[in-house]
């Protein structure tokens, strides 16, 4: 690990590489696995007041399932997420012609309808962030669904960081994205040395 300010940061986020992959995974992040996406608490008034400006980009199921459940809810470990359709897919889930997901808001962001992206945890991935009470850890998230993207990113010879500049600069600043890249630099040095 790797201490910067209060924040400890695995050593893969340097040594791994990483490039997402649609054409290859689809956007099954957006579809897979057992919880919606992490939730920041400042998060969930943006999600209440941007929701009647994505509405029409949602899909009728996506719609139910957050009107009737609300823009988040609690998972079974008790941590903020994002509303699941019949406990599958994010309900801001969008699919396009080819079939591959896409984020709603993250379109209505594109078209200019409202000026946030996407929940932090979904444009951060694969890194995700455990807040502790004195300190913040950043780690890597492994998932085979994302083989292909590791594939890539080692062609492309891109590493996790860099392929995350940013949603790290999006959620830590300019002055911590250029700490990190030095970090992962010296480190490189020593590690290849």
């Amino acid at each position: 690990m790797i201490q910067l300010e209060d924040k400890l940061i695995s050593e893969d986020i340097f040594s791994e590489e990483f490039v997402c992959n649609l054409s290859k995974c689809k956007g099954a992040c957006c579809v897979d696995g057992d919880t919606g996406a992490p939730l920041d608490e400042d998060e969930l008034p943006i999600l209440k007041e941007i929701f009647p400006k994505i509405k029409p980009y949602l899909r009728p199921e996506g719609i139910k399932a957050i009107e009737e459940q609300g823009t988040h809810v609690i998972d079974s470990e008790g941590d903020l997420v994002t509303t699941l359709v019949n406990n599958s897919e994010c309900a801001y889930v969008i699919f396009d012609e080819k079939g591959w997901t896409k984020c709603g808001i993250e379109k209505a962001y594109e078209d200019g309808v409202i000026d946030w992206k996407k929940p932090i945890s979904c444009h951060l991935y694969p890194i995700r962030v455990t807040n502790y009470r004195t300190f913040t850890a950043l780690n890597y998230h492994e998932w085979p669904i994302c083989d292909d993207a590791c594939t890539l990113g080692k062609e492309l010879k891109v590493k996790i960081y860099q392929f995350l500049k940013e949603p790290l600069t999006r959620k830590y600043g300019a002055e911590f994205y250029q700490d990190l890249s030095n970090a992962a630099e010296e480190w490189e040095r020593e590690y290849n040395s």
